[in-house]
């Protein structure tokens, strides 16, 4: 029996919905959500990305304003329009569009943002506060994630979890918030030894390991649930995942698609992340 397709864009609509009408009953207090995204230079994926958080914005009622600036901008510059953002009331979220070019340290910039306008939680006091559990925000991805595993139904505790990927934006977190909700945690990356006997103890395998089709259908147990966070181009301009997507879709229980899964429910968390924030700003 095929995979149930866990359709982001059906998930990812209800979280939208909620946060509109939780917007519009904030502006009728007289309280404003607004996220300011900085992009820097001209990546053409980045700009995609941009446009995309600038619609949906639109579409839940929550006021977007857009910062770009050229490739060469400096370091001090970013630091001070971040600064400026800051202090800027209206302002509830601030999210720097990554990456940035290689003369500007990410890791500066980030540092830079107040932790509670920091709707992507990539701030060290965030990421410190996701580890012990007691948390404002949680990254967009992983958090997207674990509403689509709520959306179907799907019991996290007591089950193997098995997480390819160890960047701080997705598999980092994501591990520690199947931690949180009482799953058994194994994190593999590039050194791992035998990858493929720990892929398949998986009850439920997150791939964010950013190479077309690594997970094959020999690596992925009947009845898995598999959440494919790759996105990447093939030669032929097709977008794949990270997972083979139609032989593993032939031995998983729930299977996200590429375009359609993961990336929508991104985009929804941060909408809920800047709302949260304009709620957490005004709660005097």
């Amino acid at each position: 029996m095929p995979a149930t397709i866990l359709d982001g864009k059906v998930i990812a609509a209800k979280v939208k919905n909620q946060v509109k009408l939780q917007t519009a009953e904030l502006r009728a207090k007289g309280i404003f959500p607004g996220l300011a995204v900085v992009i820097v230079g001209s990546n053409a994926a980045s700009r995609v990305y941009v446009n995309s958080k600038k619609k949906d914005c639109f579409e839940v009622g929550i006021r977007s304003e857009e910062y770009a600036l050229p490739e060469t901008a400096t370091q001090a510059e970013l630091l001070e329009l971040i600064n400026n953002l800051n202090s800027k009331k209206e302002i509830s979220g601030i999210l720097v569009q990554l990456p940035l070019p290689k003369h500007i340290v990410e890791k500066t910039i980030i540092s830079a943002i107040n932790p509670e306008k920091d709707v992507d939680a990539f701030h060290p006091i965030n990421v410190g506060r996701i580890m012990i559990g007691d948390y404002d925000f949680l990254p967009c991805t992983p958090a997207g994630i674990i509403a689509m595993l709520d959306d179907a139904n799907i019991e996290i505790a007591g089950k193997e979890c098995v997480v390819i990927g160890r960047s701080n934006i997705v598999g980092k977190p994501m591990a520690m918030l199947l931690l949180h909700r009482h799953g058994t945690v194994t994190i593999c990356h590039s050194r791992t030894q035998n990858i493929k006997e720990i892929t398949l103890r998986a009850d439920i395998l997150v791939a964010a390991v950013g190479k077309a089709c690594f997970v094959t259908a020999d690596m992925v147990k009947d009845g898995a649930v598999v959440i494919d966070v790759g996105m990447n181009r093939l030669p032929d301009g097709r977008l794949a995942g990270d997972v083979d997507y139609e032989p593993v879709a032939a031995k998983a229980a729930f299977i996200t698609p590429v375009p359609g899964g993961v990336g929508p429910m991104t985009r929804a968390i941060l909408l809920q992340n800047t709302l949260k924030a304009a709620k957490l700003q005004n709660r005097n």
